[in-house]
């Protein structure tokens, strides 16, 4: 009786820390993503990109081609299942693997890909959707950016690819594509509680110099800034 008590004991303080770390983390992502980081000031801004959310993710959009790069080199039109080459745009987020390519829906969630995304042990994808055109509104901001800003931006992505000998992205060949337009390609680095796809999302606006948050682990932070 005195060891089941000790047991009982144990769990109700482990409980109560693993709430108290819950609430904890949510105070500290609400106000260090409601912080501003200030953006440059733009001159000649002749560049569109867009950050667009589901609600949960965010996605950073850019031109397909540009007279900096072609993205349709590195992230084929062929590698979709619609293999359309008409795309303007193209959305590119980063992520953990298993969540991209094992959970479809939050139903479908499984608790160790779960466990392995908040402790960073599985590994990253990124995952590129063609569009071909984009609507600013509350889900998708629209954002003016310079040469050299879209530049830093390109570098900032390409950086978290990986790459195969011959310097090519390495896609990854799976039929848990979302819909037609989309395809997923090995990453570099590790998902968990601390840095997730959006704040990489975070990252990627603070290395175009555009506005962005201290730190913010989901979308609504990131998309403040922009409101």
């Amino acid at each position: 009786m005195v060891y089941i008590k000790k047991i009982l004991h144990v769990l109700k303080i482990f409980l109560l820390s693993f709430l108290g770390f819950v609430v904890l983390y949510l105070i500290v992502e609400f106000c260090l993503s409601r912080i501003p980081v200030a953006g440059e000031i733009t001159e000649n801004p002749d560049i569109t990109i867009y950050i667009i959310t589901n609600g949960d993710h965010t996605d950073i959009v850019v031109p397909v081609k540009s007279a900096q790069i072609d993205w349709s080199e590195k992230i084929k039109y062929s590698n979709t299942v619609s293999k359309d080459t008409t795309y303007a745009y193209l959305a590119i987020g980063w992520g953990d693997k298993g969540f991209y390519l094992d959970t479809p829906t939050w139903s479908q969630l499984k608790f160790s890909v779960a466990f392995k995304a908040v402790f960073g042990i599985n590994t990253t994808a990124m995952h590129t959707t063609f569009y071909h055109t984009m609507t600013d509104g509350d889900r998708c901001k629209e954002i003016r950016i310079n040469d050299d800003q879209y530049r830093r931006l390109i570098d900032f992505i390409t950086a978290k690819f990986q790459t195969d000998a011959a310097g090519d992205f390495i896609n990854i060949k799976t039929d848990a594509n979302y819909g037609d337009s989309d395809a997923f390609y090995e990453a570099k680095g590790r998902y968990s509680l601390f840095y997730t796809c959006n704040s990489w999302a975070n990252d990627a606006l603070k290395a175009a110099g555009q506005k962005a948050c201290v730190w913010t682990a989901f979308d609504k932070g990131l998309f403040w800034q922009y409101r």
